[in-house]
């Protein structure tokens, strides 16, 4: 089976929520503003029916540019985050780094997987990275073609190894942090029970990676005549400058997420200064380092315009009012279960809401003052409810077309989504398996 090209298939879910909001009821609940998240949380109970909204078809279109409007911030920081890899690859620098650690590897490349892997699950554990990783697209793809790896291994060790990482994090900030506020829960309670339930989700990732990757892969192409790094040597004092710039990009990329409360603008203008400078000290000049910005925007441009596309399906959605309905609709058969099962259908049916609310922190105050009343009244904790909504709605962040971080990794890698879903649905059902053993054994030890 082949999927459609993705600009066909994200404009298909546009026009099938435009036709769900002809048929789904139009309903609301109540909101107000929380102030222990900041955000606007809905009011358990309050749900009612409201005046049919449907969307027309050339409404639908519309959402297109609203969509790209709405992800603006996101779109234009992986436009700058291209244009400033062009140029450290236009310095050479980077080329010749990866031929160096290639080198380095010479008969223990299968190391790249886990400590790539763990690095950027680190990064979903901390901060819940995913359109960030986009900058580390050109070096990922550069490492996995000089070791024989195909693209799919690139995507997987970045993406793949940070969504699970954030899905299973004690300590996420966009997703357990902000659904424990919303249940009145103490912030990194039960820290100790993701930890358990982290570890072998990472390993289990790792060990499907790395299997997939010694499957598929090939004989690396050779290097270009004269291109080779001798003795492993061949790093410039430039290109010594160039790569420490880049590490200090990351450092304040890191230090700014998690203490300025820096958000896309600031990564998009650190990003753009990142690339100038290394423009400058590669010697390529104001008009060679334009030229290789330019460069850049055109090899990202699709991958960004994806994000736009993806948010239109959830502007659809919430023109034609029917969100809120598919929540009430969704969660309204749970009550009638027994407790273990109201715990598993919790996740399944947030793995179900993930499709039209594609943000784990929207989703978080959408959904769970809807069932913290409900677990309450079934004898729940309140923490296995928010671990139902970590596994069903961060483990979907996998495989769902409206997650346009997912769709910008696929196309800024090459990788068809046929592909992807072939790899990762064995695993992500086995990840559910986990996630469902861990709601088990949690309300057996009373987490």
């Amino acid at each position: 089976m082949r999927f459609p090209h993705p600009l066909v298939l994200l404009v298909g879910c546009i026009l099938i929520a435009a036709a769900l909001s002809h048929v789904v009821p139009a309903g609301r609940f109540e909101r107000h503003e929380d102030p222990a998240t900041g955000r606007s949380v809905v009011v358990a109970g309050t749900y009612q029916r409201v005046a049919p909204a449907p969307v027309g078809a050339f409404q639908a279109i519309v959402a297109i540019p609203r969509g790209m409007a709405d992800a603006s911030a996101v779109v234009f920081y992986v436009f700058l985050v291209g244009g400033a890899f062009a140029v450290v690859e236009k310095t050479g620098a980077s080329t010749r780094l990866i031929q160096r650690l290639v080198l380095r590897l010479a008969r223990r490349e299968a190391l790249v997987i886990p400590l790539a892997s763990l690095a950027f699950g680190l990064g979903g554990v901390l901060i819940q990275m995913q359109e960030e990783l986009i900058a580390f697209v050109p070096v990922l793809l550069l490492l996995t073609r000089r070791l024989g790896f195909n693209p799919l291994v690139a995507c997987a060790v970045s993406l793949g190894a940070a969504v699970v990482g954030a899905a299973f994090s004690p300590v996420n900030p966009f997703q357990v942090v902000i659904a424990q506020k919303v249940a009145e829960l103490p912030p990194q309670s039960g820290m100790g029970f993701r930890l358990m339930l982290l570890v072998p989700a990472m390993v289990l990732w790792i060990w499907a990676t790395m299997r997939y990757a010694a499957r598929t892969r090939v004989v690396p192409d050779p290097l270009p005549p004269g291109s080779e790094v001798p003795g492993g040597e061949g790093l410039t004092p430039r290109d010594t400058w160039i790569l420490s710039i880049v590490g200090m990009t990351f450092a304040l990329f890191i230090i700014g997420a998690q203490r300025w409360g820096w958000d896309f603008d600031q990564f998009s203008a650190l990003f753009f200064l990142m690339g100038v400078a290394a423009g400058l000290i590669g010697r390529l000049g104001i008009g060679g380092t334009a030229e290789a910005f330019v460069e850049g925007f055109k090899s990202l441009a699709f991958a960004a315009l994806l994000i736009g596309f993806a948010r239109g399906i959830f502007v659809v959605l919430n023109d034609g009012q029917i969100i809120d309905t598919v929540v009430q609709g969704v969660f309204a058969p749970i009550a009638g279960l027994p407790v273990a099962l109201s715990a598993l259908g919790m996740m399944v049916m947030q793995t179900l809401v993930h499709f039209p609310v594609p943000s784990t922190s929207g989703q978080a105050v959408l959904t769970m003052p809807v069932l913290v009343p409900l677990s309450d009244l079934l004898g729940l904790s309140r923490q296995v409810t928010v671990l139902a909504y970590q596994y069903g709605a961060g483990l979907c962040e996998l495989l769902t077309p409206t997650n346009g971080a997912l769709m910008a990794m696929l196309a800024a890698t090459g990788v068809r989504i046929e592909d992807w879903l072939r790899f990762t649905l064995r695993v992500w059902g086995m990840l559910m398996l986990l996630g469902a053993a861990g709601l088990l054994l949690a309300i057996a030890t009373g987490v």
